[in-house]
């Protein structure tokens, strides 16, 4: 359940440990001295909320291996351009960027070798790539990263093309990685990967889809690559084994997707409480080599093959989920992983309602949410 900030008078403040406590400007202002990392923002709703950010607790395989706090309460450094943008990302010693209004990407950004970072975006706020040209696409890679949490942010991409392109975002060998809260849609060739021994990766409350139609001619051979999520990168890649754990809970894979739901290579990978609904789908989640797959207490609706068992996949456990006018596989085989987390779920009949509710870039800023 969110937090409602709606609801919280101005003169209240939340402590690291979550406890509301009444208080006014003057005590606002002494929390601010004696904690001089507590983030506090100016408009609206959220004027004179003290917010918590490092009591936000990520959910999943995010969770393990020492948890994923991200920037914590470090100052924000604001970006409202492409320039401020990369000069955040690029700096080290900046730990919290905070998006405003859309952002043009003109070439692609990169973040690479750094720890503990938050990058999250106020309401509406949008990265956006125009280039559907195999090394100019792409918004961000990230690589050789530890402890990132990215938040409330659309990533916009041209449109589906196979041109042997980048992806929206990518995650390469990366640690301790939560993603929530986002949007990704129209991404050249595909939305959000995760390669390259990433591991402990949560994915909560993202959207998937696309609303442009794909672009057909491409090199790669593939009229319509709107392939949305991939989970290691090739059969070849057996570095991988053993990583690749990745959460994803209350995601949404909606119209437009037409295959990687995810597709999956290696990785132990924990879907709950998701739904998907794209009509133009071909196949939905895919296990390949070595796979381990828990599909858990989630939704189909008007899909083509719920789960595609490919070749060389370790198990695959389907458990309470619900196939509404779906054609093709919906069973698994084997016995997959138990997570070694405890995650907060719903049940099966509220998680349509919920997902389309909430996942997406539907926060106002860097909020705190509970599982």
């Amino acid at each position: 359940m969110k937090l409602n900030f709606k609801a919280i008078l101005s003169t209240v403040v939340l402590s690291s440990a979550f406890a509301l406590t009444g208080c006014g400007q003057e005590d606002i202002k002494s929390e601010l001295t004696e904690n001089p990392n507590a983030v506090t923002f100016s408009n609206s709703l959220e004027t004179n909320a003290v917010v918590p950010l490092a009591g936000c607790v990520a959910p999943g395989w995010a969770s393990q291996n020492g948890g994923t706090t991200g920037g914590g309460t470090a100052a924000e450094t604001t970006v409202t351009t492409y320039a401020q943008l990369k000069a955040a990302i690029e700096n080290t010693a900046v730990k919290v960027v905070k998006v405003t209004g859309t952002i043009t990407i003109t070439t692609r950004l990169s973040l690479q070798d750094q720890t503990s970072k938050t990058i999250y975006g106020t309401s509406g706020a949008k990265l956006v790539s125009t280039d559907q040209t195999k090394d100019g696409s792409g918004i961000i890679n990230i690589k050789r990263c530890e402890n990132i949490i990215i938040r409330n942010l659309i990533f916009e991409g041209p449109g589906a093309y196979d041109t042997d392109g980048w992806d929206n975002a990518i995650l390469d060998d990366c640690r301790n990685v939560w993603i929530d809260h986002c949007e990704f849609r129209d991404g050249v060739d595909g939305n959000f990967d995760i390669k390259n021994k990433s591991d402990f990766v949560t994915v909560s409350y993202t959207k998937f889809h696309y609303l442009k139609a794909p672009k057909a001619g491409g090199s790669g051979g593939t009229d319509d690559h709107r392939f949305s999520n991939l989970i290691g990168s090739s059969d070849g890649a057996t570095a991988d084994a053993g990583k690749l754990n990745v959460t994803f809970v209350r995601c949404w894979w909606a119209p437009g997707c037409r295959e990687r739901m995810p597709r999956v290579r290696f990785g132990k990978i924990h879907i709950i409480n998701s739904y998907f609904n794209s009509t133009v789908s071909n196949k939905c989640i895919a296990a390949g080599v070595q796979a381990n797959i828990l599909v858990d207490r989630n939704v189909f609706e008007n899909v083509k093959e719920p789960i595609n068992l490919m070749t060389g996949y370790t198990a695959v456990t389907a458990t309470g989920n619900t196939f509404t006018n779906v054609t093709g596989n919906t069973a698994g085989s084997g016995t997959a992983f138990t997570p070694p987390y405890s995650i907060g779920a719903l049940s099966v009949s509220s998680v349509k309602a919920d997902v389309t509710t909430n996942a997406g870039a539907t926060l106002t800023g860097n909020i705190c949410t509970a599982f």
